[in-house]
């Protein structure tokens, strides 16, 4: 039986091309009720516009279709986001338009330069913030387009198009909300399952690698991506919940105790491997933890058994404190000098038993934010934000590409005089500006491209031969119903999504359904044609104008890590964990992105090298804390200052950081067997286990440290 698992079945001719059409054919339930709601909201909208006799009804519905998404959270936060970036997109188009009424030598370029820098700000930002920011830049574009034939009709094309925006929003909101039962409490119970999912998935990895499996040690480094992919839907969440507290930076913190955790079992599984010399004791007291860590997942389900869990947690840290007792009693009572084996044996054991400590330390502050993002407390101020990578020159290369888009749009129409020129140009922003701040803005292109086209082939059945057969617009509106459900379906599938972004998109617009009148053959195949070849001037834009490079990314993100890493060195004050780790799952989540089914070996190295770089940056961060504490030795001190001074020094390389830290850890140990006082003792033991970290992986990781060369796997 274990044999034909293996065996691929057979399979009948077309069943292929069924399983891709499966999301067309036989879609899931949540897909289907997406699809229906949305195309509800967005025929729903078109009607309202239509009863109004407002002049392009078809606005309304693009409006739903772009603030549409899977939950209702995501679907509020961008709406809210959207009304926004309409607002400044209004007041900046309304600013142009008196800065340079018949003004075009000045008004595009002004054009160009503000949608690039919406472009480049909005890369440096996350979720529907970024999206306010694009959507400032081609609301402006739209709008001051709209009425650049007419300048002193600027506040009426404005109010006309805010007006289709937040109909659009307005409806979206209210068919979505009929479906939304108990959104407060399905979101509490969402982002309970969501931490208990990373729990369970952190503490099974640690258990894997206190056991000594190698191969944990790469599946646990595929964990950050989804954990970062959970702290960005908690924001959502929390729109869900409405009015609440501080459940979401509860939720928040929780998520970087787990990072923190997952980053010390990396380090823990580095002091195992370091080892010289056999701990039965030390295997003992994991085999406990192992135990434990594996059981604990299940035991979070109700206030009363997490209330057991720490119980059982502060037991088993209870437990490493007194090895960590027996092991320097038995040491003591010894007296033998620091270099004798069996002394050095002991040591180890404390260094272990300490860091195993300090990882028990971390699952209980996790456990303990879990427990308080489930619950509204009175007077809890607590706020946690996690930091982003920033790269301020792709931000730069983005914002360029989009204003010289924009130029090069309105050279053409300046040029060809064309009649279509302006819907041009106005596509050709809006295009930009959904997808400037993709990673890879060419693949997002191209497939929203081809949704264009599909676009355009079913607008064309629907202007050439359906639309002139229908009477009234409810016979529309039972038409247009069936290919946006099937958009509404595509965009729940991931291959297709993007192609259900310009079908859902465009496809309005295409149509383009008016009260008293319809759109002929000639003005149709004006303005798809040219909007079509707006998107395709985007895509060679994207393709020609400071091209995404994968290499050139992961290059400068490389050089920003080593830079922090420098500055956690010596930084005033002491850069907070959080932060730190924020930012390193960001870049970690871009590695993974761009890593694809089947990483490169450059690519596997480079995730390697985050990981590495994390777990120094978070015991420099450890080592200074001890150095705050101001608990040890002077010449102790003295080592781990000069220790610090080699990380903060810019020389290409760490070769020198990694011999001080090795000569560091040879001295603390020394002073460590002298030293008489025992909490000195303890703390030296911590600064050793940090050292031994940060050596081992500045020695593993030399080649991906090197600032001085790319770094290339071969």
């Amino acid at each position: 039986m274990a044999f034909l698992q293996h065996l691929t079945p057979l399979r009948r001719p077309g069943e292929a091309r069924n399983g891709r059409l499966r999301w067309l054919f036989f879609p899931t339930m949540s897909a289907l009720g997406f699809a229906v709601r949305t195309t509800t909201a967005a025929l729903l909208s078109l009607i309202i516009a239509m009863w109004m006799e407002l002049d392009d009804p078809q606005w309304a519905p693009m409006t739903v279709w772009i603030v549409a998404q899977g939950s209702r959270g995501e679907s509020l936060s961008k709406a809210r986001w959207r009304i926004v970036g309409t607002v400044f997109g209004v007041i900046s188009a309304v600013a142009l338009i008196s800065a340079f009424p018949q003004q075009p030598g000045l008004f595009f370029p002004a054009l160009a330069i503000w949608m690039g820098l919406c472009c480049a700000l909005a890369t440096v930002v996350h979720n529907f913030r970024s999206y306010a920011l694009v959507l400032t830049g081609y609301t402006c574009a739209i709008i001051a387009l709209g009425a650049v034939s007419n300048p002193e009709n600027i506040f009426m094309v404005a109010m006309s198009r805010a007006t289709y925006i937040f109909l659009g929003i307005a409806c979206e909101s209210l068919i979505a909300g009929l479906f939304a039962h108990n959104l407060a409490d399905s979101a509490r119970a969402n982002i309970r399952a969501k931490l208990r999912t990373a729990l369970a998935s952190v503490t099974d990895a640690i258990a894997s690698l206190l056991e000594g499996n190698q191969a944990a040690l790469i599946r646990s480094r595929a964990l950050f991506g989804p954990l970062l992919s959970i702290n960005d839907q908690i924001e959502f969440s929390e729109v869900e919940m409405g009015p609440h507290g501080h459940e979401g930076d509860h939720a928040r913190a929780a998520l970087a105790a787990v990072s923190v955790l997952l980053s010390r079992g990396l380090g823990m599984a580095v002091r195992i491997q370091s080892l010289e010399h056999e701990q039965p004791v030390f295997q003992a007291t994991t085999e406990k933890t192992r135990a434990f860590l594996t059981n604990a997942p299940e035991r979070l389900d109700s206030d009363e058994s997490i209330a057991a869990l720490r119980q059982d947690l502060s037991l088993l840290r209870g437990e490493c404190r007194q090895r960590i007792v027996d092991a320097l009693t038995e040491e003591i009572s010894l007296n033998l000098p620091s270099e004798n084996q069996q002394v050095v044996a002991l040591l180890d054991q404390r260094i272990l038993h300490n860091a195993l400590d300090e990882l028990l330390g971390e699952l209980d502050r996790a456990i303990l934010e879990f427990e308080a993002s489930q619950t509204t407390v009175r007077g809890d101020h607590f706020r946690f934000r996690l930091q982003s990578h920033r790269d301020w020159r792709e931000a730069g290369y983005n914002g360029i590409r989009a204003a010289i888009a924009l130029m090069a749009a309105a050279l053409i129409w300046e040029v060809t005089a064309w009649s279509a020129g302006i819907g041009f140009i106005t596509f050709v922003g809006v295009v930009c500006g959904l997808f400037a701040t993709r990673e890879n803005p060419v693949l997002a292109t191209t497939n929203f491209l081809k949704g264009s086209v599909w676009a355009a082939i079913v607008s064309f059945f629907f202007v050439f031969l359906i639309v002139p057969r229908l009477s009234d617009p409810e016979m529309l509106i039972a038409a247009l119903s069936v290919p946006m459900i099937a958009g509404g379906l595509a965009a729940r599938n991931p291959a297709t999504a993007l192609h259900s972004a310009a079908f859902t998109l465009l496809l309005p617009n295409f149509v383009h359904p008016t009260n008293h009148t319809r759109e002929n053959e000639i003005a149709w195949f004006n303005s798809t044609g040219a909007i079509l070849l707006s998107v395709a001037c985007s895509v060679l834009i994207f393709k020609v104008i400071l091209p995404f490079d994968a290499a050139a990314e992961r290059w400068r993100m490389r050089r920003t890590m080593l830079q922090d890493l420098r500055t956690l060195a010596s930084a005033q004050p002491i850069p907070l964990t959080q932060d730190w780790i924020g930012r390193n799952i960001d870049r970690f989540a871009r590695l993974i992105r761009h890593a694809g089914p089947t990483p490169s070996p450059t690519i596997e190295g480079c995730l390697q090298g985050t990981l590495a770089a994390m777990t120094i940056g978070l015991n420099i961060i450890r080592l200074r804390a001890v150095l705050e504490r101001d608990q040890i030795p002077p010449r102790a001190r003295d080592a781990l200052l000069l220790t610090m001074q080699r990380m903060s020094q810019f020389t290409g390389r760490y070769g020198r950081a990694a011999a001080t830290a090795r000569r560091a850890t040879a001295m603390l140990r020394r002073l460590e067997a002298r030293e008489t006082n025992v909490s000195t003792r303890i703390e030296l033991t911590r600064a050793m286990a940090y050292l031994i970290v940060v050596s081992h992986e500045l020695d593993a990781n030399r080649e991906f440290l090197d600032a001085s060369r790319a770094f290339q796997v071969r």
